[in-house]
């Protein structure tokens, strides 16, 4: 398989001869071989393995994304990810920057959710006013 891991401004990562790639979604792992059919993954923050005859295993901490197989082409396109030979230093990685950034911009996005409806109910009633 051909393996193409992409960021938003950049490509992270382009592997030809990969032999079996797993990740992690909302359901649990997933794995993919080559003759496996076409197919799309919604990823969740975690760790992305892929392997290669002259590489062996390769670990990336991946944040949240999206995994396209196409014939011998995957496509995983994610926000960040970091790669390391330390599979408990990614792990750590994943949990202390991907995921508190994620409750971060959780609560920033209710701080604005609740913005965007008192200013609607503001204009609302200037309107009918």
């Amino acid at each position: 398989m051909n393996l193409k891991i992409l960021l938003p401004f950049k490509v992270f990562a382009e592997k030809s001869g990969v032999s079996r790639i797993v990740s992690e979604t909302h359901a649990g792992s997933f794995g993919l071989l080559p003759l496996r059919r076409d197919c799309v993954a919604a990823l969740t923050p975690g760790i992305l393995i892929y392997e290669t005859a002259a590489e062996g295993e390769v670990f990336v901490a991946v944040d949240g994304g999206v995994l396209v197989k196409t014939g011998p082409d995957v496509l995983v396109s994610v926000r960040r990810a970091m790669q390391g030979a330390d599979l408990g230093q990614l792990r750590q990685a994943v949990e202390d920057e991907f995921l508190a950034l994620d409750a971060q911009e959780q609560n920033v996005r209710s701080v604005l959710t609740k913005l965007e409806t008192g200013f609607l109910r503001r204009f609302a009633t200037l309107q009918h006013g």
